[in-house]
């Protein structure tokens, strides 16, 4: 049978011990072991591996991945970051942001990531360098990860000294974004920027995801307008809010309304647990916040709330592996999250965040998973072992099959 593999032996995170065929690209059966029905061309042992629906890292920065050692930022905050960004910007080529782009995303295919949605830094000092760069990288690294590039356009965009931005914005779709995207809580008029960015998803047809509500302020309320803007207009568009961290600081009356205004507008949320923890209340010492949007009440609410890395060893993160597993450890530790709910969260619901559909192991899918070696879910997370076996669209891929050109 052409391009067909069967993986034997596999425990699912469930504990259900199963064979997969694969055929052309697709799942064709799972079921017991030594009971599978489809020809198979060849065998590759899963014995000793969980196997996880493919992990998806539904926001990242590959732009300035890496970037930790070249950029300062004292302050270790978010506006210490951008500040420390902009004052090296002029030295960072294309040619220097596809080499560090590409050596993340190689890094993030090695752990088990089929599939990313990076942020493009969108300002009139950088122009569309970003967007070139990481379009390029999106098409060199096809053959083994699904890229999406999505415009992080600079504020202020409202306004008269918005215009020039806007006219970017647009540039940066004819040069074919895959996603608007924007921070609506750093322009002068938040509101106004929501509804911009909104409105040029939907003219545009492209996928909103907006840096929604990144500080610890009660008073910022990206997220709400969001929503009651989708609600009030009745919008059907594929709408996502990263970090809503300072949801964190609403009373729980003010959440749970709040949640329920995005579930019925069925916005999804990315939590960023890792960025979120080191750029957030600096220099608090009694009671700080743990700086997480508050995930549980929102998925009570019916909100399907993803999970991301964010920045990968930058002046915005200076740690991070690339690895979703390292996300899921996070979310057990900081937000309480069962190994259960995390694993949904960096795989199904990131993927729902990402692509606007859910996906598991079934048959029928596309043949994208990892395999694991580890016992059950909770020491996959908690070892985030190396030597994962990755498929991605019915093929096993290697380092071989990474580097190729």
């Amino acid at each position: 049978m052409t391009n067909s593999i069967l993986f034997t032996n596999g425990r699912l995170i469930d504990g259900a011990l199963v064979d997969i065929a694969v055929q052309n690209g697709l799942i064709a059966w799972i079921g017991s072991p030594s009971q599978c029905p489809v020809p198979c061309g060849s065998t590759i042992d899963f014995s000793g591996f969980i196997v996880s629906s493919p992990f998806v890292e539904p926001h990242a920065h590959l732009d300035k991945a890496f970037l930790a050692d070249r950029i300062s930022n004292p302050a270790g905050d978010l506006m210490g970051a951008i500040k420390g960004l902009e004052e090296v910007r002029t030295t960072i080529t294309h040619q220097d942001i596809v080499e560090r782009a590409t050596r993340a995303v190689k890094l993030m295919s090695q752990n088990g990531v089929t599939s990313i949605r990076t942020h493009a830094d969108t300002t009139l000092s950088g122009g569309l360098s970003s967007v070139h760069a990481l379009l390029e990288v999106k098409q060199e690294c096809s053959h083994f990860m699904d890229i999406q590039v999505a415009m992080l356009l600079e504020w202020p965009i409202t306004g008269i000294d918005g215009k020039e931005r806007q006219a970017l914005a647009r540039d940066a779709i004819a040069a074919g974004v895959d996603v608007v995207g924007g921070c609506p809580h750093l322009d002068p008029d938040p509101r106004g920027a929501v509804e911009f960015l909104l409105g040029l998803a939907i003219d545009s047809g492209l996928p909103l995801d907006l840096h929604a509500d990144e500080n610890m302020r009660p008073d910022s309320t990206d997220l709400e307008h969001l929503a009651d803007v989708v609600i009030r207009d009745n919008v059907s568009h594929q709408v996502n809010a990263s970090h809503c961290v300072s949801l964190s600081t609403r009373s729980e009356y003010d959440i749970d309304r709040i949640a329920a205004k995005a579930a019925t507008g069925s916005i999804t949320i990315t939590a960023l647990p890792q960025t979120n923890l080191y750029l957030q209340e600096r220099g608090v010492s009694t009671n700080p916040a743990r700086a997480i949007t508050p995930i549980h009440r929102l998925q009570q609410a019916g909100v399907v709330v993803a999970a991301g890395a964010d920045n990968l060893q930058d002046p915005f993160n200076l740690v991070g592996r690339g690895d979703p597993l390292e996300i899921a450890s996070l979310l057990m530790i900081s937000a309480h999250s069962t190994a259960n709910q995390a694993i949904q969260m960096v795989t199904s619901n990131a993927h729902r965040a990402v692509h606007g559909v859910t996906i598991s192991l079934a048959v029928g899918e596309r043949a994208d998973f990892a395999a694991i070696p580890a016992t059950n879910l909770r020491e996959s997370i908690a070892m985030g072992p190396p030597d994962r076996i990755v498929v991605y669209g019915g093929v096993v891929i290697d380092n071989q099959i990474r580097n190729r050109k």
